[in-house]
């Protein structure tokens, strides 16, 4: 039976690597508790309130006002010496002074604009490179002075460079403790807005009287007068920016998380390090709904299916790399509401949004994968590439989706969906119809009807061909994938031609049987089959069982809208090709090998596959003469050109010993395809007694 901790008072309690599958922990206190690596599959958080114990949260907040008090004083301190710098009356402090004013102003800006991270890499350039130019200058004082003064002379050049040197990084020591001050009142400023938000007046305040008494401090060490005014009154300049810009990126990283991350980041590992923590646990389908969750740690556990509607504070958690770092993704499943926002290419998979408002919302290329939308509302959303593997579906609306080429498999469940109606394409500006089913407008899908619609359509293996279809390559790989994989038992129940050279072939398979080695396997067979020449794959089909042509007819009624053919339908509703047998193999084992593709390999004699090449074009060539000598319009002078024809073979017993054997060994349809002419039905048709003659 699953444990009951329900109400009770659990802070500081140790439940590492605990087995707490289905455990009831609602409405209870867990401040300060450890779950790591516990197995919290299905357990109850309802209500519970995670984070800092008392003592944790107190102790963290008077060390950051502590070290707020130590950043106001450094920035105090900085601004002294760049105003002691601005009022010393030598021209190089001053210049020193007025850069290191520039530097510090432009770091607070970009800290501001952008980020923190970008304002210290523009601080660490401009400080080397000032160290660069007067060290440079130094040296180049030197050399030339020496070159013309006396030993002397150059001793004092010596020394007012290093002067220089000296000033210069002292004006970048105090504008990088001005940008010191600024990163750590940023990141602790984020800490006490994490723990809690009120006391964050009361930082600005500490920090305010530390850089005050700083500044009575830097007017005490100034001599009197208006050296004593300047040098304060640039002390409190400094730390009013210093503070203010570190108060308001502080406030941004917690408001806007991901422009300054970096602050954000190092406050969260601070605040969260003696919170709750459930690291690395197993929180597969746990309920955290209306859970307080701030300075919790949930780093490197399975957030699969977890519900975490209404919780609470769950930005103020340290998240891992899980799908809740995306501001968007948690507003989502803590309010359980994304009608009409686009959650295009995002990886959502094993996401809990059971009950969801997401009506009209866009999940173009969206992993869903085994995603719990129960009872979701989904009415007209884009599904368009969803992948929707093995996700729960039970229960939900689909009326007016847009499905296009979604992802499902036969192991998403669609059971009790409701849906009147879904469009499988797209609208667009060329195609304005979006492809309804049911077709009729005024046709509504019935309760489980949907499912049933759907559901071939789950089951079954979906072969795309493009670039130039070729259906005898087809029929052939086919066949051969059905014979190679007997337990797939794959049968065709679909062709259908999709835009200008696009071919979709749809065979049903077991339901366990794996698709996607099936397709490999098939395009492997397909694309060796079509790298063979023309003449060799006709002859290859005309070897194969009157199923394989029957496959290959069909095949081309569909592709090619063949209306000659009669005896074969142009679409093929089913096959079953689990007890067919697949005769012959490739023409020529000297171009493809045996285990290129498997499978009987018999090599024909070259010369009749020359013999079957050569009379096609013999006659080829007969019949052009013929229609260049005598007119073919009506159907009468067609039979005559044909007659003509067929008299002009009986003369030579040569050719139509070689048209007779051609036939024998290739069969009609080998003809056909070999010969490029509009007349080549009807001679054959008059000449099939020659072969049942002889």
């Amino acid at each position: 039976m699953p444990l009951d901790f329900s109400r009770q008072n659990l802070r500081g309690r140790s439940f590492r690597g605990q087995n707490l599958e289905g455990a009831n922990f609602s409405g209870a206190d867990i401040r300060g508790a450890d779950f790591s690596k516990a197995n919290l599959t299905e357990a109850k958080f309802t209500g519970a309130k995670a984070g800092l114990q008392n003592r944790w949260t107190i102790s963290l907040l008077i060390f950051s006002l502590l070290l707020e008090a130590v950043s106001g004083f450094i920035s105090a301190v900085s601004g002294a010496a760049i105003g002691l710098c601005l009022i010393s009356g030598d021209l190089n402090y001053l210049f020193a002074g007025v850069v290191s004013l520039v530097v510090l102003a432009v770091f607070l800006i970009v800290a501001v604009d952008q980020n923190l991270v970008a304002a210290f890499r523009f601080l660490l350039m401009a400080g080397t490179i000032a160290i660069a130019v007067a060290v440079l200058g130094a040296l180049t004082a030197v050399v030339v002075e020496e070159a013309a003064v006396t030993v002397a002379a150059a001793v004092a050049v010596v020394g007012t460079g290093f002067l220089v040197t000296g000033v210069v990084v002292l004006g970048a020591v105090a504008v990088a403790l001005s940008g010191l001050g600024t990163m750590i009142g940023a990141v602790l400023a984020t800490v006490i807005v994490i723990v809690t938000l009120a006391w964050l007046r009361v930082a600005v305040v500490v920090k305010a009287v530390t850089a005050t008494g700083a500044m009575i401090l830097a007017g005490a060490a100034a001599s009197a007068g208006t050296t004593v005014t300047l040098t304060a009154t640039m002390a409190g300049v400094v730390a009013v920016a210093v503070t203010a810009s570190s108060t308001y990126v502080g406030w941004c990283a917690f408001v806007k998380g991901q422009k300054q991350a970096f602050v954000r980041n190092i406050a969260v590992a601070i605040a969260t390090a003696f919170g709750t923590s459930f690291q690395r646990s197993n929180l597969t389908n746990a309920d955290f709904t209306k859970a307080t969750l701030k300075s919790t740690d949930f780093r490197g556990a399975k957030l699969n299916r977890t519900c975490w509607f209404q919780a609470q504070k769950l930005d103020h958690a340290r998240l891992g790399e899980s799908y809740l770092l995306n501001p968007k993704v948690q507003q989502l499943v803590i309010t359980n509401d994304g009608q009409d926002q686009n959650f295009d290419r995002l990886d959502l998979c094993s996401i809990n949004l059971r009950g969801a408002n997401l009506k009209d919302a866009s999940f173009v290329s969206t992993d869903l994968n085994k995603a719990n939308l129960q009872e979701s509302d989904l009415s007209r959303s884009k599904l368009v590439q969803t992948q929707l593997d093995a996700t729960d579906l039970t229960g939900a609306t689909l009326t007016g989706a847009t499905i296009e080429d979604w992802g499902i498999t036969n192991h998403t469940k669609l059971h009790g969906v409701r849906c009147e109606y879904v469009f499988m394409r797209l609208p667009t500006k060329e195609n304005p119809n979006p492809h309804r089913k049911p077709d009729n407008w005024e046709e509504k899908f019935s309760d489980g009807d949907f499912a049933d619609f759907i559901k071939p359509i789950v089951d079954t293996l979906d072969l795309y061909h493009n670039q130039g279809v070729d259906p005898r390559a087809i029929a052939i790989a086919f066949k051969e994938l059905a014979e190679n994989n007997p337990d797939a038992d794959l049968r065709i129940v679909g062709m259908e031609v999709r835009g200008e050279d696009n071919f979709l072939l749809r065979a049903k398979t077991t339901p366990d049987a794996d698709k996607s080695e099936l397709s490999a396997e098939y395009f492997d067979l397909y694309n060796q089959y079509k790298a063979l020449p023309k003449a060799d794959l006709i002859y290859l089909l005309a070897q194969k069982d009157g199923q394989v042509q029957s496959l290959e007819i069909a095949f081309r009624a569909v592709t090619r809208g063949l209306k000659e053919v009669a005896e074969t339908p142009k679409k093929q509703s089913t096959y079953n090709l689990q007890n067919a047998q697949f005769a012959g193999g490739l023409v020529d084992a000297e171009t493809v090998n045996a285990q290129q593709i498997g499978g009987n390999i018999t090599n024909y004699a070259p010369e009749q596959k020359q013999n079957l090449v050569e009379a096609a074009k013999e006659i080829e060539a007969l019949l052009q003469y013929l229609q260049q000598t005598y007119p073919t319009t009506t159907t009468s002078e067609k039979m005559t050109v044909v007659a003509k024809a067929v008299d002009e073979i009986e003369k030579n017993p040569t050719l139509k010993t070689r048209v007779i054997g051609a036939l024998k060994a290739g069969g009609t349809e080998a003809f056909k395809e070999l010969i490029d002419n509009p007349l080549i039905n009807i001679l054959l048709a008059s000449i099939e007694g020659w072969q049942k003659a002889c």
